[in-house]
């Protein structure tokens, strides 16, 4: 079992009409001047944006709002959020939506105080003293961000998508009621608990097996979201389904399941190339990548993939042929993805097979021009990754 530090301070206010507090809690953090940071359509459309505004209004919260948050986001909304928050006196951030704009949010929140260039963080080129608070109120459930400390944002310069982790990033609270994602479309549903679940599978792959406590928690989470996608799909108003999956969307990028262990981030650094170079959706570009980062790496520790099948998965365990069912475990996950209209491959995906020049250049992106590695499980140069590209297309 590895030493480690588990810090997760964010404020969770879960359940029905949670949003209401929204005020008391800003205040209660020191916000005094806020920016509300939102998407677009869907938060004016369903009244969450007015209403938020409005409830900041009545309890003595002045804001400026700023919209336009994409799927994943552009360093070009930041830069205009970094100028809006110094020219407007913004103390406090508040992002109304998903991951997308929770990590836009967090991109401005460290740049204001920043006399450099923000994209400076992303690439390792400084590191910042100081945040403005970020809370969130959460409408779709997926990335994580509203309690973890990382940000992913895209550099349109390059289409380069890089991720960025800091303590100091971490909301202060975050709002979650279930009410609030009865309207997700199906395909969002699907790819967001897809991102929930690769959370914490990148953490279970690991080759520390000794932590049996943290690794029955993330299959009882695996477990629990897979069991409950298929309900939304078949009912998006069950609210008891929906509010499993809001919390297991925290609990799986929290660090609560990786406590203990060396996890994996390669499926993950992959992906962000694929979503960077064709923009597609990042859950669903997680489950076309990792059943060929699976049969890639799996040798590296039959066990652990056994272990899966068995747990998660339920595949019967043949203990004559562990590498027959560590396979049966990656079959059955592809078997999953197709249940709930996730791709398996590239071509699913974007609808087209990619090219060798495009394979390259994501491989050299994600290897930072070749200079790094990636993953633990299995360590990954820049020709493993085009490997698992060229499986996976």
């Amino acid at each position: 079992m590895r030493d480690f530090v588990y810090h997760a301070p964010t404020e969770v206010v879960f359940g029905k009409q949670s949003e209401e507090k929204v005020a008391s809690l800003v205040k209660k953090y020191g916000g005094h001047k806020v920016l509300v940071h939102y998407g677009g359509k869907s938060a004016k459309k369903s009244g969450l944006l007015d209403k938020i505004c409005g409830l900041l209004r009545d309890g003595g919260v002045d804001f400026v709002c700023l919209g336009g948050v994409v799927p994943n986001p552009r360093l070009s909304l930041v830069h205009e959020g970094i100028d809006l928050c110094r020219q407007e006196g913004v103390d406090f951030i508040l992002a109304v939506g998903g991951g997308s704009v929770i990590d836009s949010a967090k991109a401005i929140a460290c740049g204001v105080p920043y006399d450099g260039e923000v994209w400076d963080f992303y690439t390792g080129k400084a590191s910042p003293a100081c945040y403005l608070p970020v809370a969130c109120v959460l409408t779709i459930p997926a990335a994580g961000s509203e309690m973890s400390e990382s940000s992913v944002i895209t550099n349109e310069d390059g289409d380069v998508k890089l991720g960025y982790s800091n303590q100091l990033s971490r909301p202060k609270f975050a709002i979650m009621n279930p009410v609030r994602t009865f309207t997700l479309p199906p395909y969002q549903t699907a790819a967001g608990v897809t991102d929930m679940i690769m959370h914490t599978m990148e953490r279970y792959f690991s080759h520390d097996d000794d932590m049996d406590l943290t690794d029955s928690l993330a299959e009882a989470l695996m477990r629990d979201l897979m069991d409950n996608v298929f309900k939304v799909l078949a009912d998006p108003e069950d609210y008891r389904a929906r509010a499993q999956i809001m919390w297991g969307c925290s609990l799986a990028h929290n660090d609560l399941t990786g406590c203990g262990l060396t996890g994996d981030w390669a499926t993950h650094e992959i992906e962000h190339e694929l979503s960077g170079m064709f923009d597609v959706t990042h859950g669903a570009g997680l489950a076309a990548i990792w059943p060929s980062w699976a049969r890639y790496v799996y040798k590296e520790n039959v066990s652990r993939f056994v272990r899966f099948a068995v747990n998660v998965l339920g595949v019967p365990q043949d203990f004559t042929d562990p590498e027959g069912t560590a396979l049966k475990g990656i079959e059955a996950m592809e078997r999953f993805y197709h249940a709930i209209g996730m791709p398996v491959n590239i071509h699913e995906l974007i609808g087209k097979e990619v090219s060798e020049d495009e394979i390259r250049e994501m491989a050299r992106k994600c290897t930072r021009g070749h200079k790094i590695t990636q993953g633990s499980f299995k360590v990954l140069g820049s020709e493993d990754i085009e490997a698992i590209y060229r499986m996976a297309r």
